[in-house]
């Protein structure tokens, strides 16, 4: 089976081509990160105007370069939530209407399920079960994984996520919009000893995570000091290695608490250099493996939806005409594919 998947998401929009027997065929994405920068963040209606105008281009060019034709599609699958409600809508009705007028099924997908799965997508897949760090600027989750569609929540944020915590913390920095990866960058300049921020809950049973009280901590530590370059360096890097250490904390205590031989580390955050390097020690020494979507798959993007969609569409599962889209929807609600 052949699926187009669409991902709109939030501010990228994402097309692709996976084919159950061929594998990814072609995949294009574009950010809007040039539009939303100069207003320090997403711009729900304008992130909703460019999904418009882009979706048409990137189904003509992703077709091309799979050496598709309509006719060669078996469903489309589109992200139907979590996400903007508006941006969201867009990729509904684009993905519904391409699927009305071709003659085949459509589904929407959970977003957060894309991510988990997108680590299926590269040539060493891992096996199922396995233990997964969903880590994006949404959310900030760690699941138990048995199959497709049977999902158990371990342990979540219960506040800022990790990758809104990096934007938060950016901002704080004076550093340009998207802040996760200009943060980044600005620690690894910094010196790893000069500040040591709290690892937030890591000294209390359980795997709920928290990132909140590290942006107090840093704006506290700002507030303090000269700001120079090589000061806000030092309080990057004091940031970034305190996040970097709760992950490893929790993820190695969840291995610990499941049994599970394997972690995969999916969504935005999962292409920090830092927290793969640390991740990977981390496992080594616990005697797991550990597995990640390439970089460009880790941010939202339209592979993993194609791959989560045909999973679903390949056993013949199809949607009642009525849809819509989730701003809100729990990964827990999922339940395994028919077949």
């Amino acid at each position: 089976m052949r699926v187009l998947g669409i991902e709109t998401s939030c501010d990228e929009t994402g097309v692709a081509v996976y084919d159950a027997a061929h594998g990814l065929l072609a995949h294009a994405v574009h950010s809007q990160v040039d539009i939303h920068a100069e207003f320090g963040g997403v711009v729900p209606e304008l992130a909703s105007r460019d999904h418009v105008r882009r979706l048409p281009r990137l189904v003509r060019r992703v077709l091309a370069a799979s050496d598709s034709r309509p006719g060669d599609i078996g469903g489309v699958a589109y992200t139907a939530g979590p996400g903007l409600v508006g941006a969201l809508l867009v990729g509904t009705a684009f993905g519904r209407s391409l699927a009305r007028a071709w003659g085949v099924p459509a589904l929407g997908v959970h977003h957060m399920e894309g991510h988990l799965l997108a680590p299926m997508l590269e040539p060493d897949p891992p096996a199922f079960p396995f233990l997964a760090l969903l880590v994006s600027g949404g959310h900030t989750q760690l699941v138990g994984v048995e199959a497709v569609g049977s999902y158990e929540i371990l342990g979540e944020s219960v506040d800022d996520a990790a990758g809104e915590a990096f934007d938060k913390v950016a901002t704080l920095l004076g550093l340009p919009y998207p802040g996760g990866p200009a943060l980044a960058a600005l620690a690894q300049r910094g010196d790893p000893g000069r500040f040591r921020f709290p690892r937030p809950m890591t000294d209390r049973p359980g795997l709920d995570l928290s990132f909140s009280g590290l942006k107090t901590f840093a704006l506290n530590t700002l507030v303090s000091g000269e700001r120079d370059e090589r000061f806000r360096a030092d309080v990057a890097r004091a940031f970034e290695d305190a996040v970097v250490d709760t992950l490893v904390i929790k993820c190695r205590r969840a291995l610990r608490a499941t049994g599970l031989p394997a972690l995969i580390i999916s969504g935005g955050v999962g292409a920090n250099r830092r927290l793969r390097a640390a991740l990977a020690d981390m496992a080594r020494e616990e005697g797991a493996t550990v597995s990640y979507p390439r970089p460009e798959l880790c941010t939202d993007n339209g592979a993993m939806i194609a791959y989560a969609g045909c999973c679903r569409l390949a056993p013949g599962a199809c949607e009642p005409r009525r849809f819509g889209a989730r701003a809100r929807w729990a990964l827990e609600e999922l339940k395994p594919p028919d077949g």
